[in-house]
């Protein structure tokens, strides 16, 4: 067993863009800084999620960095929604940009962390035995970034391959001529299956859940947008901190009760003609208010409707719980697939899988010949990560078990009885109802601020104190009581994996009132930490 860099004084688990931006400002700062990565490649979900039709929904030019100018300038978008590729292209090209590679260890996956209280020092040790003692850690290690696969009986005889898109092959893959069983009907599967659905013999589509997709109406970028967007991107990225997902969209401060059904019906087909995420803004109460929900509801299905021809599979694919409570997809052509002659549907609440044999997938009616599995299935979201990674904190306790109940935090960034440790974009902030980049960002100027003032002062440790970190708990399921996404079962809750704790996980309340928490707590010392 190796020991390295004793000296360490932040060491950094993840090299997504969290971790990226994190070596960055940290050098900035004088701090010496490591990041251990399992992938062979930077890049984090992006460097995972290549499966077929992988890209972004949030405009392109609007997921990327603003920490520096020439940055900006520089790189070019090629489509309105980037695809998987090219924004982990982007991503190396920062890391290239900034040399930020030569403080990222890759191969490397973390299984333990332990505060040595002797010392105050974290001891973090790797798959291969390596240990590494820093001053600080930080776990930038995503949100969306533990692949979730059922228990599905017989999995292990079945003798084709079995695909999930969370952690697809990176060499090219073929389904020409192959029958494949393509299980859920998620973000990735929502993406990926039009594009297996063209070059497969048949594909039958296993489905638990229905989900709301809008049309992504994805296209080239506009050279003339592209210019615009650069000369103002100063404005612009003001702008998008003052929305509640620090996305730029164009929200309507009307009720959608308070306007005649025809004038309704218009801003909904505005919305659904201009396509992506900003439909949820069309009316100011969709997300709150359940019979204002049902007329955007309404509209979805009936659009479903109109566009599948088969009336019953129609039907299965309307979701039966309010737009938005789980998170809305984006997609082009997920519900004209479903008009081809190869593709079947199979709801598993009415159908459910039995058990896998070596050619088939077994349902409680029939056995289906099947030469490939696909599994989009999601992830063990927001808490999955760094429940696979022991975290021993002061006295001995862990990370898992203080969280059997459901994960505490303060703010998203500490955890009480784990000195010097944070988390990016963790359980108990917006993270995963915002621009990621604008949170990661966020996040990181708010650690390394804390650190530099840390440094400044001499001061060496910080910890959140139990009783903030209660009250933001608190706060955390007061905000998600007012929208219709806390009543519905999702990944939001943990209700996609069996026996997790269900506890409402992000903070609901915006980016911009989070924003301005964080900052009121850092100009009062820090309150509601100890730091000593």
């Amino acid at each position: 067993m190796t020991v390295k860099q004793p000296d360490l004084d932040v060491l950094i688990v993840g090299a997504g863009f969290s971790g990226l931006y994190l070596i960055h400002k940290l050098r900035q700062i004088g701090l010496s800084c490591l990041a251990l990565e399992a992938g062979e490649g930077i890049g984090g979900t992006w460097y995972w999620n290549r499966y077929p039709g992988a890209r972004c929904d949030v405009p392109s030019f609007q997921y990327s960095f603003s920490f520096d100018k020439d940055l900006e300038q520089e790189w070019e978008w090629s489509e309105r929604y980037a695809p998987q590729p090219e924004i982990l292209d982007y991503a190396e090209h920062v890391a290239e940009r900034f040399d930020l590679k030569r403080s990222i260890k890759l191969s490397t996956k973390v299984v333990s962390a332990t505060f040595e209280e002797q010392n105050n020092t974290w001891s973090t040790t790797t798959e291969s035995g390596d240990q590494y003692a820093s001053r600080f850690v930080v776990f930038a290690t995503g949100c969306l970034s533990v692949p979730f696969a059922p228990t599905i009986n017989g999995l292990e005889n079945f003798s084709g391959p079995v695909y999930h898109t969370g952690k697809w092959p990176h060499e090219q893959v073929s389904f020409e001529g192959l029958k494949v069983g393509f299980v859920g009907t998620g973000s990735s599967g929502i993406q990926s299956l039009p594009i297996v659905a063209k070059e497969a013999a048949e594909v039958t589509v296993f489905q638990r859940t229905a989900n709301y997709s809008v049309p992504a109406h994805n296209s080239k970028a506009n050279p003339e947008v592209s210019k615009q967007t650069k000369a103002n991107y100063p404005e612009l990225r003001e702008l998008a901190k003052t929305t509640l997902s620090g996305v730029l969209t164009y929200p309507n401060t009307q009720s959608a009760l308070e306007v005649p059904e025809e004038e309704r019906t218009t801003v909904y087909e505005e919305r659904w003609a201009d396509g992506g995420l900003p439909f949820l803004g069309a009316y100011s109460d969709i997300m709150t208010d359940l019979q204002a929900n049902e007329t955007a509801s309404e509209f979805f299905k009936n659009k479903i409707r109109g566009i599948v021809k088969d009336p019953a599979t129609a039907e299965l694919l309307c979701p039966k719980f309010p737009l938005g409570g789980k998170r809305m997809c984006v997609d082009t052509d997920f519900y004209q697939t479903f008009n081809r002659n190869n593709v079947t549907l199979i709801s598993l609440k009415e159908e459910p899988i039995e058990c896998l044999s070596s050619n088939a997938v077994h349902t409680t009616n029939r056995a289906i010949e099947c030469d490939a599995l696909v599994l989009a299935t999601g992830f063990d979201a927001m808490t999955g990560a760094l429940n696979a990674i022991e975290i021993k904190g002061k006295d001995g306790q862990t990370l898992k078990d203080q969280w059997a109940s459901g994960p505490q935090t303060y703010l998203g960034l500490m955890v009480n009885g784990f000195p010097n440790l944070f988390t990016v974009t963790g359980p108990g902030s917006p993270s995963v109802f915002t621009n990621m980049l604008m949170a990661i960002e966020q996040h990181v100027d708010w650690i390394t601020d804390c650190l530099e003032q840390m440094k400044t002062k001499g001061q060496t440790l910080i910890e959140a104190k139990q009783a903030t970190q209660d009250e933001w708990g608190q706060e955390v399921q007061r905000a998600g009581n007012q929208f219709l996404r806390s009543e519905t079962d999702s990944w939001y809750n943990g209700a996609n994996i069996e026996g997790k704790a269900q506890v409402f996980m992000p903070y609901m309340a915006g980016l911009p009132a989070y924003r301005a928490i964080c900052d009121e707590v850092a100009s009062e010392n820090y309150r509601g930490f100890s730091i000593t």
